[in-house]
């Protein structure tokens, strides 16, 4: 619960990037809000709305599991994929478990993702997949967080064998994603010789868990709290390499976001930081009432660009100038090319 009140109170820097890109308005787009389908490709993930409900909570009694019921209702409701936050609380005191069961009881049919860090063991992946009965195990890198928390942990040798492990023997995909600080291109191509099977870059632009953690410091680490590589640049990064599933979250604030992400090449997006203010604050019907308002605008626009599915966005013209611009240009990568997409 502490995390949760330094989240809100935290709030989200919004330094990813996107507005650092714009469309290029099609007066001719021949299209319909009719002909517009916004169900994302997202393969063995099968889902069904373009946002789902990133990691957020559980293991925090029963405030957490009053939270996390909410949200899987939300997720019943709106037809988005829902993750818990890491459930290793869980599988250290059986008493937590319940904070994460409710999700699967309040959503028997959705589509969930269990969650773990990269500490973790198969067997703790099985248990915790088990544990909500989910449909995927989200991995997270979180290198940032542990450092700056005070009872942190300070070494991260082996992740990357303990994941591929992971991916080869669990019976659901897994999606190995950051924590705020945004996915490289060296990172994400390790992962592209294994069986993770999605990528969330998961960028610098949201809640930033550095200046959670510092909060809870006597001597605060700053130079973490501008560490990272921004959401928009870090999809850029990961679908240079990775040829699986991307998926995009860091500071994703509404469907104008979600559709800048999806041109750079994101496959679904994930929001957390405003979903739980939503929540928090407001409750259960506004936070429905903003999702489905996500799904409407996400066609509206995808209607003034001629984009029939989400996949076609990728071929929109889109001049990309600024900070952004210049990072890519840096990395070797071309604005230029987005501003004159290939057709086919």
């Amino acid at each position: 619960m502490d995390h949760i009140q330094y989240a809100l109170s935290t709030g989200q820097s919004k330094k990813n990037m996107f507005n650092d890109i714009r469309f290029v308005h099609q007066a001719l787009p021949d299209s319909a809000v009719s002909s517009i389908s916004i169900k994302p490709k997202t393969g063995d993930l099968n889902l069904k709305s373009p946002v789902f409900i990133n990691a957020m909570t559980g293991g925090g009694g029963r405030d957490t599991e009053q939270l996390n019921g909410l949200l899987a209702r939300v997720a019943k409701e709106t037809g988005a994929a829902m993750a818990v936050g890491s459930q290793m609380s869980a599988l250290k005191d059986r008493n937590e478990r319940q904070s994460y069961a409710i999700v699967r009881k309040e959503n028997p049919h959705g589509i969930l993702f269990a969650n773990l860090g990269s500490e973790a063991t198969v067997q703790q992946a099985q248990e915790a997949v088990e544990m909500i009965e989910a449909n995927a195990l989200q991995i997270h890198l979180n290198v940032v967080q542990e450092l700056t928390m005070p009872e942190g942990d300070r070494d991260f040798r082996g992740a990357f064998d303990r994941i591929q492990a992971i991916a080869e023997q669990l019976q659901v995909p897994v999606i190995v994603k950051e924590t705020g600080f945004g996915m490289s291109r060296e990172a994400a191509e390790k992962l592209a010789g294994t069986e993770v099977a999605a990528i969330d870059v998961s960028g610098f632009g949201g809640t930033n868990f550095a200046s959670i953690e510092n909060e809870r410091r006597r001597r605060k680490l700053a130079y973490f709290e501008d560490w990272g590589i921004p959401t928009a640049a870090a999809i850029v990064e990961v679908k240079s390499v990775f040829k699986k599933m991307v998926l995009a979250s860091g500071g994703i604030q509404d469907a104008q976001d979600m559709i800048k992400a999806f041109l750079l090449g994101a496959d679904a997006v994930g929001l957390a930081g405003s979903f739980l203010k939503t929540a928090m604050q407001e409750g259960e019907k506004q936070l429905i009432e903003e999702i489905e308002a996500l799904h409407e605008d996400l066609a509206m626009m995808m209607t003034a660009l001629g984009a029939e599915n989400l996949t076609d966005l990728q071929k929109c013209p889109a001049v990309i100038s600024g900070e952004l611009a210049q990072y890519l240009s840096a990395r070797g990568f071309s604005p230029a090319s987005y501003a004159n997409p290939k057709k086919n």
